[in-house]
């Protein structure tokens, strides 16, 4: 249903905060004419955790009305509750969305038993495809690969991001073709896509969308020699996007680049100044942005 290269969309933000639908609709229209193949919205790379339920809703509305069906739009609606999850999974269903991104309820730390029950309800009464997500060192639990078979069987649960290789491949080998994985992170996009795995939620695909693509499409056609060698070209990109907390990289490279204004919300800062020269030099020397659509 979802492979390739899927942007985890970063949520453009006005110098004081506010969400900045312009640039919204500005990256929205540059994706699709860079072909990249879906969108997660209102993840992590969206500082999802401090938009409120109105501006999520209102992101959702203008995300799906200005692509039109012309690309998939995967939300992200995991929290740490479940009935906030279910809410929020049923609202992204109600307005359109074609999946939905369920991160492990973070902080609470759940048994293998109340992660399996979290999932279970919401799968169950919200009839919309979901993806599991799991990220061990944000959340504090790990979703682990008896959890995912079990979590596999039911109809509407369709894959899972991971970004750990060695998990990637046990969960590839035991819950079969019909349950997607999807590398989590973009330096493992290449070993996991190369064992099974169907594509990449991609933070560096925000700059590199192009270049992010190419690369899927190269690993899902078995071409590994020249995935191999445009890996390894866009390895310091990876590297310096996480150089500090994510979206916190992301988002000033893209304030460079003049893609979107340096809004983001805190807890989270502007890049520090330390970093600035050498995020300029590796990822502007890989960047082909050309011209952003703009609207009239």
């Amino acid at each position: 249903m979802f492979q390739g290269s899927i942007v985890a969309l970063v949520t453009p933000m006005h110098s004081e905060g506010a969400v900045d639908f312009q640039r919204l609709q500005d990256l929205l229209d540059w994706h699709i004419q860079k072909k990249t193949d879906a969108l997660v919205i209102l993840g992590t790379t969206g500082e999802s955790a401090t938009l409120n339920t109105a501006e999520q809703c209102e992101i959702i509305k203008v995300v799906l009305t200005q692509v039109r069906g012309r690309l998939p739009v995967i939300v992200g609606t995991g929290t740490h509750c479940t009935q906030t999850s279910l809410e929020r999974t049923r609202l992204a269903k109600e307005l359109g969305a074609d999946a939905c991104l369920l991160v492990t309820p973070y902080y609470n730390r759940p048994t293998q038993e109340g992660l399996y029950q979290h999932y279970y309800r919401i799968a169950h009464q919200v009839a919309i495809p979901q993806i599991l997500y799991n990220i061990p060192k944000r959340t504090g639990c790990d979703l682990m690969p008896d959890t995912v078979m079990r979590l596999a069987n039911l109809p509407n649960i369709i894959g899972i991001k991971e970004g750990q290789r060695d998990r990637a491949e046990e969960i590839i080998q035991r819950c079969g073709k019909h349950f997607s994985v999807f590398s989590g992170d973009d330096d493992t996009a290449l070993a996991i896509m190369r064992i099974g795995g169907k594509g990449v939620i991609s933070v560096a695909a925000n700059v590199i969308p192009d270049r992010m693509k190419k690369l899927s499409d190269l690993i899902l056609q078995g071409n590994f020699s020249a995935a191999e060698k445009l890996d390894q070209q866009l390895k310091p990109v990876y590297q310096q996007l996480m150089i500090e907390t994510n979206p916190i990289p992301v988002k000033w490279i893209l304030s460079q680049l003049g893609l979107i204004a340096s809004g983001i919300r805190l807890p989270l800062t502007e890049l520090s100044q330390e970093h600035h020269e050498k995020m300029r030099t590796t990822v502007l020397s890989l960047t082909s942005i050309g011209e952003v659509p703009k609207r009239s």
